[in-house]
């Protein structure tokens, strides 16, 4: 008389024992996140993660009531990655263009910024580039920047050299194994030019900002169609904006709001 309960009591314990981890999985996020690109990520003293792309993703997991799970690798895996599903998201200082949309979908943004090139100091730079014919140029392979700089320096003469991160870069720049160097303008100012190291550099030309080369601003990539995480997250970024978390956030690492107008 007592073996039919116990099955089904025993048949109900595997289905909690089964449900349970996908109610865990569901309360997390895992982000993809290059810790190479300061101020935005990088690693501290201690091998901990730390840059305002890391503080504003906490913030967002905390505003969706979800937890981070923060997964670290190369820039130019993190879309393969998220499309064969070993992470939900991107928060990586990534560029919103056409391009990219191909293969994925974009929140709106969380900031916004310009590729600029940084030469030696006093060194001019036409809005044509001919002074760059001979020079090589550093940058970051699969960004926003080694396209524009693939389509439109190379025909100008000049080679790039495409690096994993902008830091090795730099270390080449400093050797002079490079003439130039071209990134975000806030990471190039403050991981570069405002170090040590970058004295005796600085920004040649003006800003550059084509829309066909550097998107919409910089936004969370999520796998193609996930339009519910993508709206989670665009809820989550107004509400920073309009409870002064984000605030908090961009003067911690910033002397103006990069978000933008």
């Amino acid at each position: 008389m007592t073996v039919k309960p116990l099955l089904r009591w025993t048949t109900l314990s595997l289905l909690c024992a089964l449900v349970a981890p996908l109610a865990v999985a569901e309360d997390t996020v895992r982000i993809g996140i290059e810790a190479a690109y300061p101020p935005f990520a990088s690693k501290s003293a201690d091998g901990q993660i730390v840059g305002f792309d890391y503080d504003i993703g906490n913030a967002l997991c905390k505003q969706m009531q979800v937890k981070c799970q923060w997964v670290e690798q190369e820039f130019d895996g993190l879309i393969p990655s998220l499309k064969v599903r070993k992470i939900d998201a991107i928060l990586s200082s990534m560029t919103i263009t056409e391009d990219r949309k191909k293969s994925v979908d974009f929140t709106d943004r969380y900031y916004q910024s310009a590729s600029r090139i940084a030469m030696k100091k006093g060194a001019a730079l036409s809005a044509d580039f001919r002074e760059l014919k001979g020079k090589r140029i550093g940058v970051q392979r699969s960004s926003t920047h080694d396209r524009f700089a693939t389509q439109v320096l190379v025909p100008a003469g000049a080679e790039i050299v495409r690096y994993a991160t902008l830091n090795e870069a730099y270390l080449d720049l400093l050797a002079g194994r490079l003439d130039a160097v071209q990134g975000d303008d806030v990471a190039v100012q403050l991981g570069f030019l405002d170090t040590e190291n970058g004295k005796g550099y600085a920004f040649a030309g003006e800003p550059l900002r084509d829309p066909k080369y550097f998107g919409d601003g910089v936004g969370i990539a999520v796998r193609k169609n996930d339009q519910t995480l993508a709206k989670r997250f665009n809820s989550a970024i107004i509400a920073l904006r309009e409870n002064g978390e984000y605030q908090k956030i961009d003067q911690k690492y910033f002397s103006f709001d990069i978000y933008g107008q």
